[in-house]
């Protein structure tokens, strides 16, 4: 799987890191679900960070339809940590590859539904941000994250679901809506192209 494939790739960096002055890890909670990063020092001012974090919220939308909906989603982040100004502040960037997914249902009408997916146009998505702490820092310490995950329009895909109507006019002009339905329902979603980031957390550094 993709995140299987992320993981080794930063268990490599981490034990190439073995040089580094400090290190760090720590535990967040945010925009982008419960977490955890490792963090390194790569010169006085700069660090590189690993993390991942994943979650689910659960959220209605409303285009012509009603979708009951359920965000899943699934970050594994890539950073690297300037602060030119001591350890307090900080402007992160990198990028972050997901595979976060929007599931969709609606209720049914005249015994059909639509239901599918709505998924992020960039499963490599650049990131772009201010934080406050850094995850390498000695001692444990309070770190955050601001910033845009810029992950491109969102992709919707939906299906007309018959069962027991299937061949009926109901059932066709529900299959007739779809291309519609989808258009709409991306053009609801289209703020979600850049998705925003807060998370919080502790770290311990050493």
């Amino acid at each position: 799987m993709r995140s299987a494939k992320y993981a080794v790739f930063g268990l490599s960096l981490v034990a190439a890191a073995g040089s580094a002055h400090a290190a760090g890890i720590g535990a967040r909670v945010g925009t982008t679900g419960v977490g955890a990063d490792v963090a390194w020092d790569l010169a006085p001012t700069l660090s590189a960070r690993l993390g991942y974090s994943a979650g689910t919220v659960d959220h209605d939308v409303t285009t012509n339809i009603t979708y009951h909906g359920k965000l899943k989603l699934s970050n594994f982040n890539t950073f690297l940590d300037f602060a030119p100004l001591g350890p307090l502040f900080r402007i992160t960037g990198g990028f972050v590859f997901n595979d976060n997914k929007f599931d969709v249902q609606s209720d049914p009408v005249n015994g059909v539904n639509i239901s599918g997916t709505v998924k992020p146009e960039k499963s490599a998505a650049p990131y772009l941000g201010i934080g406050y702490g850094r995850v390498s820092g000695t001692g444990v310490n309070f770190y955050a994250d601001l910033g845009v995950m810029f992950q491109g329009t969102p992709q919707a895909t939906l299906t007309a679901n018959c069962g027991a109507f299937a061949g009926t006019s109901q059932c066709t002009d529900a299959q007739n809506r779809v291309a519609g339905e989808q258009q709409r329902l991306q053009d609801e979603l289209k703020n979600a192209k850049y998705y925003p980031v807060l998370n919080i957390g502790l770290t311990i550094g050493f």
